[in-house]
């Protein structure tokens, strides 16, 4: 499908809306040999929508840069950045990295509502699951690891605990972010911005002089995040933050890459939890749609946690000191088959899921006979 004759600013906000719409999570406007094509992230999936001459892709890209406050003149080296717009009374974040390929220069646009927070009591499939992850938000200090590959709602978690606290725990939330995904105006934000001198190091030694009950740590990417996150929990006060694993344990030894001692981690990490989304169907009916439960779950989407914390973590660490012990405590495999028993979730989500979850397997394996 082709755009119709719009200015480039036209196709631009055109795309941006097109894909809040279909509720797509990114933007892809991939360069190719003739022409680029632009495609949707939907529910995991990349799924093409749209094609375009490369001068107009240029256009787009040059137009976003610009709105971005990125160099638009610099087309030889990555970039990042972000802004804002509203659509229909919501405003909607973007975060903006591009790529220079062999054909032309790639974007990919990641689509973050602003207002995107889940209900506390929708927070997993399995409300046990839900209060168990409330009652770590108790803890005065300590470190809360949110883990999980991109797609798997982890954002949305996070900032649903961090308004939970504030509202009813009655916190003072302070985040360390970069960029800030979210705005919010119950918690205090805070960018980190590296030209005006606020780095993660000089951004969490401020912020521990503003009296914080809970601290966000964005995304732990390296060791200097990662020792900062773990600094920040040694002072006393309750650290929230997310990495890319693939499971809870993986977190464990992913620290320890990052050169975090397991004396250390045994010290701060209260909990470590791995989430996935998975579709859900009315158990009822057995429909995507009705007017019974799914009407209760416009999203038809859910959270599975994987949770480590007290004698499970425990013996994560064990596991972490080369001593071999059976896992007790509920996987993701597990998760998803209980779910597929309970009638919410499709044998064909199983089956999507299953093949990652025994590639995970393998690899935990082989990363604990490397560090063993």
């Amino acid at each position: 499908m082709k755009l119709v004759t719009m200015t480039t600013e036209q196709r631009a906000e055109f795309l941006i809306k097109m894909a809040v719409k279909y509720r797509a999570t990114d933007i892809h406007i991939v360069p190719k040999s003739n022409e680029s094509i632009v495609f949707f992230r939907i529910h995991h999936k990349l799924i093409q929508k749209f094609t375009l001459t490369h001068e107009e892709s240029d256009k787009i890209i040059s137009h976003l840069k610009f709105q971005a406050a990125m160099d638009i003149g610099e087309k030889r080296r990555p970039q990042n950045g972000s802004f804002s717009i509203t659509y229909e009374n919501k405003k909607i974040g973007l975060r903006l990295s591009t790529l220079p390929s062999i054909f032309s220069e790639s974007i990919v646009i990641r689509i973050l509502p602003q207002q995107d927070f889940l209900q506390i009591e929708r927070l997993s499939l399995f409300p046990q699951q839900t209060r168990i992850i409330l009652s770590l938000l108790k803890y005065s200090h300590g470190m809360i690891v949110l883990t999980g590959p991109t797609g798997s709602g982890k954002t949305t978690t996070l900032y649903s605990l961090l308004r939970h606290s504030t509202n009813f725990l009655q916190r003072n939330v302070i985040t360390l972010e970069d960029p800030v995904e979210k705005q919010s105006d119950e918690i205090l934000q805070v960018q980190v911005n590296e030209k005006a001198g606020i780095t993660y190091s000089t951004g969490l030694k401020a912020i521990l002089r503003h009296d914080p009950d809970i601290i966000m740590v964005g995304e732990i990417r390296d060791a200097e995040t990662a020792k900062i996150a773990v600094r920040a929990a040694l002072t006393g006060h309750l650290v929230l933050t997310t990495m890319h694993t693939k499971n809870a344990k993986g977190a464990l030894y992913r620290l320890q890459e990052f050169g975090i001692s397991w004396a250390d981690m045994e010290q701060t990490i209260v909990a470590v939890t791995a989430q996935r989304l998975v579709e859900l169907i009315c158990p009822y009916c057995l429909e995507d749609t009705c007017s019974i439960y799914c009407a209760k779950n416009e999203e038809k989407r859910a959270a599975l946690f994987e949770l480590l914390y007290g004698r499970s973590l425990k013996q994560a660490f064990l596991e972490l000191k080369g001593v071999r012990t059976k896992p007790n405590f509920p996987t993701l495999k597990n998760l998803l088959r209980k779910g597929v028993a309970l009638g919410f979730i499709r044998e064909k989500e199983y089956d999507r899921w299953i093949h990652s979850f025994e590639t995970e397997n393998v690899e935990y394996e082989r990363s604990s006979r490397l560090s063993n």
